[in-house]
Order: structure tokens, then sequence, then C-alpha cells
């Protein structure tokens, strides 16, 4: 699906561009904030509104974000959480979509309205677009994250998420409506809060993703995925609730084992990456009881026998012959 030089716009709105609202949580990212807000600021589309949600930051947000005057909305609240910001950024949206951009990710430009144009050709009852990212280290400069398979334009189902993240927050346009039926983020969630949105959007709506990158994710010492404990914990609280929820019925016993299987294999990449060999080491070994035929995953751009791979690598990282990964390679922000 190729969208450079399409002029299409949603069909409710063939003569007005429908408004997009940009959530911008914020919580002591004052070094990174203003590159996110001018990459939203540069886009080609309108109506844009930027809302940063400040959550209640110590730093010098709130002067970042005073030198922009009217071209954006500041909301000021006491420290809640990821997900308490971007509810509060949803209930102040005025426009029939959202957007939301981490405070320390930039929009590619066009990332708007190329978007836009491609809810233009999907039927009404797709609710959400995300798309693929590149990425970026602390200052900024891009690095690649090796993929096995090209990616490409396709429909992404709630299957998909539960298996694994498809796509960061930071890349994603959805109805605003969507959210009235699924709820907000879940503010008892500190990490993965996206994937338990995504998930019970797709179990509802339909969902696209574009397999071109259009934000660039910031890698650094303080994103989520690098406390392993914590987002081991959230992501296994997000698959056990999906589960309560039927959102894939509970006696599909080998769907619910592969989930599991893969599960435990990110937490193990996520130890290794702290040098947390033994608990590395279980992980993957449970992963592989639960669902040994992960033989050859295109869909989550791994090779094949990957996790026989990733058990060599261990055993070579043991005796000082390679480095952790520090994430894994089939998800952004996981």
């Amino acid at each position: 699906m190729s969208g450079e030089n399409s002029s299409a716009l949603p069909p409710e709105a063939s003569a007005v561009p429908p408004g997009v609202s940009v959530i911008i949580p914020a919580y002591n990212y004052a070094h990174f904030l203003p590159h996110a807000v001018d990459s939203a600021l540069a886009q080609d589309y309108a109506p844009l509104e930027i809302i940063v949600v400040d959550d209640g930051s110590t730093d010098n947000t709130p002067e970042i974000t005073a030198r922009y005057g009217g071209r954006i909305r500041c909301i000021r609240q006491p420290n809640a959480g990821l997900s308490a910001a971007r509810n509060t950024g949803l209930h102040a949206a005025r426009h029939p979509f959202v957007a939301f951009l981490d405070a320390d990710d930039v929009w590619l430009p066009g990332m708007v309205r190329r978007t836009m144009e491609t809810f233009a050709r999907l039927e009404k009852n797709f609710a959400l677009v995300g798309c693929v990212s590149a990425f970026i280290d602390a200052e900024g400069r891009p690095f690649e994250i090796r993929k096995l398979y090209p990616d490409d334009d396709r429909e992404i189902t709630v299957r998909d998420i539960l298996v694994s993240t498809r796509f960061a927050p930071s890349s994603v346009i959805a109805r605003r409506e969507v959210f009235e039926t699924c709820g907000g983020f879940d503010p008892t969630l500190r990490s993965s809060e996206d994937r338990d949105m995504w998930i019970r959007v797709t179990a509802r709506h339909r969902a696209f993703r574009l397999g071109r990158p259009l934000v660039q994710i910031r890698r650094h010492g303080n994103n989520m995925s690098r406390h392993a404990d914590r987002m081991k914990s959230n992501m296994g609280r997000v698959i056990q609730k999906s589960r309560a929820a039927g959102v894939v019925p509970r006696g599909q016993f080998w769907f619910w084992m592969k989930v599991l299987s893969f599960y435990h294999f990110q937490t193990s990449l996520m130890f290794n990456g702290q040098r947390r060999r033994g608990r590395a080491l279980g992980s993957l070994g449970l992963s592989l009881l639960l669902w040994p035929w992960f033989a050859g995953a295109h869909d989550l751009n791994q090779p094949g026998l990957f996790r026989l791979r990733t058990l060599a690598r261990y055993l070579l990282d043991a005796v000082g012959g390679g480095a952790p990964p520090s994430a894994p390679a089939t998800g952004p922000k996981i």
C-alpha cells in the first residue's frame, strides 16, 4: 500500500481534513521534549493540536513548554504515571483522531499525513493505524536493528499483539471514539500499558500497520524496557488480563502456550541484557518447554531456530565471547 502520492482524506471529511490531537506525556524529559514537540509542529498536516501533559516533572519541563506559547497546549498535573498522563490528554483532545508521541521520540516528516491517507483508503471499521519504527540513540544518532525480512503493510489482529508488540505508542494514530468503548490506558500498569490498550482495541476493532518507518524511537538508559523485573511483571499481567477477558477463547490452549512461550523468550532477552545469566537461561528454557516449534518465525522477524541460537549466544556471553542483547528485536518498546 503506497501513500506518498495520495492526497485522499478520510471519507467522513472529504472537504476538510479531520483534526488530529497529538498527546505528548512528559515526565522529567526536558532535554528530549523539544525534539518531540518540534517534530510534531513540523508535520505537513492540519488541523493539528499538540497537547503536552506535564506529569509532575521536577526538571525545567514547564520552561520548555512555555517557550512555545500558543502553538501547543500544556496541561500540568501531579505525577500519576504514563497511563494517567495519556488519559488526561485523551480527555482534553478536541479532534476526532488522536496520536501519541512519547517525549523522547521523534516523528519523521509526513508521519501524520501518510497515516491519515492510509485511514482514507481503509474501511471505516479500521480504528487504528500504526507503523514500524526507526531507532536513534540518546544523542539522536540513527542506528539499525537487524531485521531478516522486510516489513510489509498489513492488518494487525489481537492475536498478533498478544504474541508480541507490533508498534510503539509513538507510531499510532487512532479514532478518539474507540477509547470511549474500550476505555483508557490502565493506570495500574507502569509499563506495557500501550500493549494492553492495543489488545483491547483490536479485540473490538480493526488495526493496520504500515511497513515503512515514520517515527524514530530513542533508545537510552531510562527506557522502561531496561527494567526487566518490572517489564516481566507487567507483561505477565497484560497476558493474564487479556486471557481472563476472553479476547481469544481460553479454550484455545495451544495459542496461549505460544503467547506464554514468546513472553518468556522476551523476558529472557531482557534479563540477559542486564547480565543476569541464570534468570535469562531459566526464562529461555521455560519458553522452549511451553512451545518448542518456533523453528523459523517470519512474522516475528527471527531466524530459523532462533531460540536455540539465543541459547548458544548466552553460553558464549557467559564465557566472555559475546555482548548481551539489550532488547528483543520484535518490538520497539516492549
